[in-house]
Parts: structure tokens; C-alpha cells; sequence
């Protein structure tokens, strides 16, 4: 028997392999452009069951003539880098570019004024193949001094196929006109797991938003309304958070130190009101962002009204939104100049006269862990400083007005007032009562001129 030549085998073997492995790679590009990747086949699977489910909601809600909009914050990212299709145009791109973010849910807005509830929503969703969880809560339009119970109104719906879910948040129309939605708080016999409840983009606080503009928009194919102005939702969205006035405790206040029902406190009240709604135009005209401070944060959070021998309304502006035009416009509107103290970089406070109400605005300043902001003394010169600790912002309503407070509203009251702060106090020196007041020097006799203007 011939030997069989080593060479020979080897390049026989090689050969095989080659073609083999050709095969392989062939057959493996012939199945992928066919059926995709298994890991993009399972993308595609999700993909397919939100837009599903989303589809079938848009058809429910379509059937009882819900007025419901788009305000799901990754889907409307996605459509500001993208810009949504106008409702009459051609959808281009993936079939499920947008919708199909791979989160579990997917979250819309209602308006409630314009829809009447109905019981059967819940059979009617079960009859589309989706499960049904409804949220209620407390109706703060209807909780008072006079009246604590509170009815309970629908504020969260969730519906559900496949694990993916439409969360549909009801936003409602408050007194200061501006729309609100209700923190998701579930009852004891709730599932808990029928949606990440932790990873919902509302509900873990009530929030509060301006009407937003609608436009109708093609979205993967769907019809759906969507805010015309997108970034601004998505800004307002990040600082939504409302407070609710704690009428509880105002109540059991108002039991120990009864509410001044005089002829001039009453006086005061509406000139106040009205003071602060014509600060709160010239501002937001400006785009300067405000809260309540002082006396005015302390009436809202300790009485849920002002405090009517204070004579005042008081708000606070970081100093970093100081606008030059800001006394200007103040005038434009009405209101003259009262005084001026200290300047933009230093202690800066103005002061405007209303219809016998001041406007006091305090400018803050922050320096390491705190805030702070100051004050002069016309006749001395001397400069005195109120030391806050740091805090956010949130919305609250007061006077049928939507006007921010500090979100750590105890502390910032606390530090202002002291520990004894739910104890009216109507003899007040602004410049030894602060529990947080500090001697800051004085202001050069040269800089009088420009720090110390008295009108």
C-alpha cells in the first residue's frame, strides 16, 4: 500500500475546514437577515408588546373620548431629537422608534375637566386584553379649614399586557389656573407588583404644571397629542413638586389664636392678594424665578393665608436670576421704588410700594452648606445677614396664586423664626428678632450713595 503523503492530508483537511466554515458563514448571514439576531429578536419582542399595548389604549380611550396626551419623558426626549411627525405626514424610520424604549411603561396625560368618569372603563379595557388598576386619592379642591374629609377622586390609572403598561396620570384644574396631578399613594389591598411602582416618572409627589399647548403628532404610526413645546414640559416636569397647604395644622391654630376678621384685616388681605398676583406677572414676564419668604412663607405654611398685621408681602430670588431691568419693570407695572439697599455682588434688597402694601424682595447668596441675604440699616449703615441652610424649590398655591416655597419649608422656617415660630409675634425687629441674624459690617461711607437709596 502507497504511503499517503502528510502534505497532501493536511491540505485536504484544510480545504474542508475552509469550505465548511464558508458554509457557516453563509447560511449564518442568510438567517440573520431574515429573522434578525436572537438578542434583536428579543428588542424587537418588546418593542412589539408596548406598542401594542399602547395602541390598544389609544383605541380605549378613543372610544370614550378621553382627551389624553403624551407626557412620557423618554418617549419625548426621544421625539425632541427627532421631531415628531406632524399628524399628516409620513412616518419614517423603524416602525417603533419611539415608543419602544424598553422601559416597562408608557405615560399619558388626562385632563380632567374635560372628561366625565365611567365606571365600565375598567370591563371595557379587560375587554381589549388589558388589566386595569385604579388609583384614588383626596380632592384638594375641596379640602379647607371648614372641611378636612376631603372627597376621594381618580388621580392614577394603570393598564397593563404582556409587561409592558400605560400609566395615564389625571391632571386636574386648580383655582390659581394651573393644572395638578396627585402623588400615587396605593391602598393596603393594591398589587404592588403590578408595575415597577419606583420607576414611574409621576406620582412619587403631587406636581403642578402650566397648561400645556397641544398639537396633534404622528408617533410610530399613532395619532397622539403631544406639548407643543417639549423642552418646556420636560423642564417643568423636573421641577413640578407641590406642596399642599397644611390646612390640619392651620385649623388647630386658628383654634388657639383665632383668625382677625376685621374690616382692615380683610383690607389688607385682598390688597396683598393682589399685590402678589401683579408681582408674580412682572416676574414670570421676566423669567425670574421667586418664592415666598418671611412672613409671607411663614402665613402659608403656619395659617395657610398671609399674616394681615404684617403689612407686607415678602419673596425671595437667588441672586444669580437678578436681571437689571427689574426695577424698571417693577415701575412699568405700577409699583414705584421704595428703596434700595445694597448693590448686585453684596446684600442687595428692594423695595416697592403697593396700594398701602410693601413688596419686599430679599435677594440670596450662597456661600459653602448655606444661603443667605441681607440687610441695611439707612440710618447707620450697618449690614446684617440672615443664614439659611440650602433648599429647593416647590410649588404651592396661596391667594389662588401658583407661587413657589422652600421644599424644606419646616427648616427654612425654623431658621427665620426659631422654635417658636406657630406663636404669633406682632412686635418684630427685623434687625435683633431673626433667630438667623448676623451683624455683617458696615457698608463704607463712600458707598452710602450707591447702597442706600431711600425714595
Amino acid at each position: 500500500m502507497p504511503r499517503i503523503n502528510k502534505s497532501v492530508v493536511l491540505a485536504l483537511l484544510i480545504a474542508t475546514s475552509s469550505v465548511f466554515l464558508l458554509f457557516q458563514l453563509y447560511y449564518y448571514r442568510q438567517y440573520v437577515s431574515k429573522h434578525g439576531t436572537r438578542s434583536s429578536g428579543k428588542a424587537v419582542q418588546m418593542g412589539g408588546d408596548a406598542q401594542w399595548v399602547v395602541k390598544k389604549f389609544l383605541g380605549l380611550v378613543a372610544r370614550y373620548n378621553l382627551p389624553v396626551f403624551l407626557i412620557d419623558t423618554a418617549t419625548l426626549s426621544l421625539l425632541l431629537q427627532e421631531s415628531p411627525q406632524p399628524r399628516d405626514g409620513q412616518a419614517e424610520g423603524p416602525p417603533c422608534s419611539s415608543f419602544c424604549t424598553h422601559r416597562d411603561f408608557t405615560t399619558f396625560a388626562l385632563l380632567a375637566k374635560l372628561w366625565k368618569y365611567d365606571a365600565s372603563l375598567a370591563q371595557a379595557a379587560a375587554e381589549r386584553g388589558l388589566e386595569f388598576l385604579e388609583v384614588r386619592g383626596k380632592d384638594p379642591r375641596l379640602v379647607g379649614l371648614d372641611d378636612l374629609s376631603g372627597t376621594e377622586i381618580p388621580l392614577h390609572f394603570l393598564f397593563r399586557r404582556n409587561g409592558h403598561a400605560v400609566h395615564l396620570v389625571v391632571f386636574y384644574e386648580r383655582s390659581g389656573n394651573y393644572l395638578w396631578h396627585g402623588p400615587l399613594r396605593l391602598k393596603p389591598n393594591m398589587d404592588r407588583k403590578f408595575v415597577s411602582f419606583r420607576k414611574l416618572d409621576f406620582g412619587r409627589q403631587a406636581g403642578a404644571y402650566d397648561r400645556p399647548e397641544l398639537v396633534p403628532s404622528l408617533v410610530d404610526g399613532l395619532d397622539v397629542r403631544i406639548p407643543k413645546n417639549i423642552s418646556r414640559f420636560l423642564n417643568e416636569r423636573a421641577q413640578a413638586r407641590f406642596l399642599e397647604c397644611r390646612y390640619k395644622d392651620a385649623r388647630a391654630f386658628y383654634q388657639v389664636y383665632p383668625d382677625d376678621t376685621s374690616p382692615e384685616a380683610m383690607d389688607f388681605r385682598m390688597k396683598a392678594k393682589s399685590l402678589l398676583h401683579l408681582a408674580a406677572r412682572t416676574l414670570s414676564d421676566l423669567g425670574v424665578p421667586f418664592w415666598l419668604s418671611s412672613g409671607t412663607c411663614l402665613g402659608w405654611f403656619r395659617q395657610c393665608n398671609v399674616i394681615p398685621y404684617s403689612k407686607d408681602v415678602d419673596l425671595g430670588i437667588r441672586i444669580k436670576d437678578y436681571q437689571p431691568d427689574i426695577i424698571q419693570a417693577f415701575q412699568k407695572s405700577g409699583l414705584p421704588l421704595k428703596h434700595k439697599f445694597g448693590k448686585v455682588e453684596d446684600s442687595l434688597e428692594l423695595s416697592f410700594q403697593g396700594l398701602d402694601v410693601k413688596l419686599d424682595i430679599f435677594f440670596f447668596y450662597e456661600e459653602d452648606d448655606v444661603v443667605w441675604n441681607g440687610g441695611t440699616q439707612a440710618k447707620s449703615g450697618k449690614k446684617f445677614k440672615y443664614v439659611f441652610p440650602r433648599f429647593a424649590l416647590c410649588w404651592t398655591e396661596l391667594l389662588d396664586l401658583k407661587v413657589r416655597v422652600p421644599c424644606e419649608t419646616l427648616d427654612y422656617v425654623e431658621a427665620n423664626y426659631g422654635q417658636n415660630w406657630n406663636i404669633p409675634v406682632k412686635t418684630w425687629d427685623w434687625k435683633t428678632s431673626p433667630s438667623n441674624v448676623k451683624e455683617n459690617g458696615v457698608w463704607p461711607v463712600r458707598e452710602w450713595d450707591e447702597v442706600i437709596q431711600v425714595y
